[in-house]
């Protein structure tokens, strides 16, 4: 390795936060357990911790050709947070054949992988040190495995169908089977509230049962490894000969095999061996949420038999169905969209991340029943901030404890076949980012990207797998070759400002220099504008004149670098300007408002905290950028402004706006009078603005957080490629069951004509007697 890498490979070694807060895994609970498991590998910091990633993906593209390869991928976490999961840095370990993806066979194929993991944990590998110049033994331990949720079940061994489908919860998964959906419902979730909470006798708005049960008790290692003896020399095959069926109802469990990895002699010590997939939770959640209040066809979970499950049950009679002849009158719902919601509903995305988080709180203002909206909102608040780039972990036990308040507030409204096992996953990822530290080092969207990258090294049809291996070969061997290249500021004009509109450019880089204000106090003080009766432009011009004579007096005694700035800042700027249309600044990528308006995408928001001069409190000022331009003065000195249009944040009335869940609301029509159009650009910080359906001139606002930049951490670099979505900022999230009665519950929705359905029963009457009439022919 070169003596940069080697460096940076030692880059976790003493970086644990000694606060509450994580940004890297190394801060997580999983990393502190292994080192104090095994204090000889963590002494050496170059020893490597590795995750694994798999997922089967399609070859060749725009085919009917049914084809699954497996890349089986390993990341480094010693790296960096901005490099550890960087496609230069994932390693491509090994790849499963197809056509047929490997299933639960697919420790067969992780044999040989398995036995190089167990050599650089025994016997090391000598590794040379470029950093110091020695050769060391180096040695390497799988941390966990990042999957999809049907590869979990591949590589874990616990299948992921049926009434016990959650891997986390175990044998004590608590579910139950709807007799018309015919799947399995996860809604049982007021086993997590204390015992005395008074939802648990709230029969009427739940499934119409009282809970007396406990919460689920983590699985000890020991017991796992007990459940697993009978299966310790079972290995499941492809071969169709070799039938190996395991009978989980005679087992009391869903444990298909004993999972490969445990052959490693650390895997039982790991706080944490199988991450879930926050990004497929999130999809899956996603589109159950969109599919059943837009009522979409074959994506909406409130159809007939959901329908015909809440009579079963005996819980909300004002959904009922109500039969009329051959058909069924579905009575609206609270949690489905009226047709003139739906005309309001504007969601103009395909990222599913994007949505949950962001839009959707956005868009559902003033649609919907309160109790419908006020769940979805926790909801998209709880995976706002479990996916941010730092984690709290404060905030992670304030999640852990509430998202049980908010499923249940779902489980008030929504149908119960809208509870599948995606919907009760959520209660278990605020622990795990706890164990394992920020959610990007362990979701699949870099694996997916990663996928999508040797998916195009495709280039023989007839030889896949060879394809991409030689693709890969190619492409280590390029970027150990090459450099990164930089970034470029896109396309720019030289162009002359007119003199008054430069002196205010001047007098705000002055204004906001620290070395000139020490010149400023002073001169404030001579020379106060309140007694002096001179308007502040005048007073401004006479600033910049007493300050040109200062600096040059000063630069006669002292000419270092410092004060040759100075000097060149004090004679004022040139009389030509450049101007650009696009500009990368603070890990954010600014555009100019003209450049948005031909473009599908939003990069012209601006935001600035400001002081409003009233005592210590702060105001952000929201706006956008019309111009970016860049000041040149004499020695080559550069400073970039942005000059904008300010909107009133004054006027809390008709200005500016804020409801009760801390959503900001802006009037495009009223814009902020102010002599000082500029701020430099190291002060911009990125906004969006969505419209507001409620009063389409006014804007919703959001300030976001840069792409490829930590807080408070100073080795990111700044030429970096980003490694997670854009963080908005942190909501906050307090789920409360003391706002939302039963009484309160609206069960049906007057002015919305109910959905007339055909009588499924007769239709699948009519069905199984053509099947017999068949078979009798």
């Amino acid at each position: 390795m070169c003596s940069k890498t080697a460096s940076l490979m030692r880059w976790h070694d003493g970086k644990k936060k000694k606060d509450d807060t994580m940004r890297h895994p190394v801060d997580g609970a999983a990393w502190e357990s292994f080192d104090k498991e095994f204090p000889e590998f963590a002494s050496d910091p170059r020893n490597v911790r590795l995750g694994l990633a798999s997922d089967g993906f399609q070859p060749f593209a725009n085919s009917k050709t049914p084809y699954s390869i497996w890349p089986v991928v390993l990341m480094p976490y010693n790296l960096p947070p901005y490099l550890c999961m960087q496609q230069s840095n994932i390693l491509l370990s090994m790849l499963i054949p197809g056509p047929k993806g490997p299933g639960d066979a697919i420790d067969i194929y992780l044999q040989p992988l398995i036995e190089e993991l167990k050599d650089l944990w025994d016997t090391c590998v000598e590794t040379f040190d470029a950093a110091t110049q020695h050769h060391f033994n180096l040695r390497a331990a799988l941390m966990w495995t990042i999957n999809d949720f049907p590869a979990y079940a591949m590589l874990s061994g616990w299948s992921t169908k049926g009434y016990l489908a959650c891997p986390r919860c175990l044998k004590d998964t608590r579910s139950m089977r709807l007799s018309h959906g015919g799947k399995e419902c996860y809604m049982k979730h007021r086993c997590y509230f204390p015992k005395n909470h008074r939802w648990r006798k709230d029969k009427d708005s739940f499934d119409g049962k009282v809970e007396h049960g406990l919460p689920p008790e983590p699985c000890s290692i020991d017991e796992i490894l007990r459940q697993l003896e009978d299966l310790e020399n079972i290995v499941l095959s492809k071969d169709p000969h070799v039938k190996t069926k395991i009978n989980h109802e005679l087992r009391g469990d869903n444990w298909n095999k004993k999972s490969i990895f445990f052959e490693l002699p650390y895997w039982r010590k790991h706080l944490l061996r199988h991450n879930l997939d926050v990004m497929h939770i999130e999809k899956n959640i996603c589109d159950s949420v969109l599919g059943t209040i837009m009522n979409i066809k074959g994506k909406t979970k409130d159809t007939i038999k959901s329908r015909h499950d809440l009579e079963a049950m005996g819980i909300r009679p004002t959904l009922h169905p109500v039969k009329g002849g051959d058909k069924y009158k579905m009575p609206p719902a609270p949690f489905t969209f009226s047709p003139a919601e739906k005309k309001r509903f504007c969601l103009k995305s395909h990222d599913c991340h994007v949505i949950l988080e962001h839009l959707l709180p956005l868009a559902i203002r003033g649609l919907l029943t309160p109790l419908v909206r006020e769940a979805l909102i926790e909801l998209s608040r709880y995976f706002t901030l479990l996916c941010a780039k730092v984690l709290k972990v404060s905030e992670l036990k304030q999640l852990e404890t509430q998202i049980p308040i908010t499923l249940c507030k779902l489980e008030k409204v929504f149908p119960p076949s809208f509870f599948d096992v995606m919907m009760h996953l959520p209660i278990h990822l605020a622990n795990e980012a706890m164990i394992g530290g920020p959610v990007q080092f362990r979701w699949m969207y870099p694996i997916e990207q990663y996928m999508y990258k040797l998916k195009s090294y495709v280039r023989n049809r007839a030889h896949p797998e060879a394809s991409i291996a030689e693709g890969y070969l190619a492409d280590e061997c390029m970027t150990l070759c090459s450099s990164h290249p930089g970034r470029g500021l896109g396309a720019l004009t030289v162009i002359s400002v007119p003199k008054r509109e430069m002196h205010q450019a001047h007098d705000y880089i002055l204004m906001n220099c620290d070395e000139v204000q020490p010149f400023l106090q002073e001169y404030s003080e001579t020379h106060p504008i309140d007694d002096s009766g001179i308007i502040e432009e005048e007073w401004s011009e006479n600033f910049r004149k007493w300050f040109k004579d200062e600096v040059v007096l000063l630069y006669e005694n002292n000419k270092s670098k410092e004060m040759e700035n100075l000097l060149s800042l004090s004679r004022g700027p040139t009389e030509y300007v450049t101007s650009f249309s696009r500009y990368v600044v603070n890990g954010y990528r600014f555009h100019t408002q003209n450049r948005d308006k031909n473009l599908r995408t939003q990069n012209s928001g601006v935001v600035v905290l400001g002081n409003t001069g009233d005592g210590d409190e702060n105001m952000d000022y929201y706006g956008v950028v019309t111009e970016i331009v860049e000041i040149q003065y004499l020695g080559g000195n550069r400073i970039v402004l942005f000059r904008c249009n300010w909107w009133d944040v004054f006027d809390k009335v008709r200005g500016i706006k804020e409801d009760e869940y801390g959503t900001i609301s802006i009037n495009c029509n009223r814009q902020l009078k102010t002599d000082e159009p500029f701020i430099l650009a190291s002060q911009a910080r990125q906004a969006f603005y969505a419209t507001d359906n409620i009063n389409k001139v006014w804007v919703i606002a959001s300030n976001t957080q840069p792409r490829n930049l930590l807080d408070d951490d100073s080795d990111v670099d700044e030429q970096s490629e980003a490694y997670q979505q854009t963080e908005f900022d942190r909501p906050t999230y307090v789920a409360s069951s003391s706002t939302s009665e039963s009484s309160e519950i609206r069960r049906s929705r007057a002015g919305i004509d109910p959905i007339i359905v055909e009588d499924i029963s007769i239709k699948s009457g009519e069905q199984q007697a053509r099947v017999k009439r068949r078979r009798e022919e």
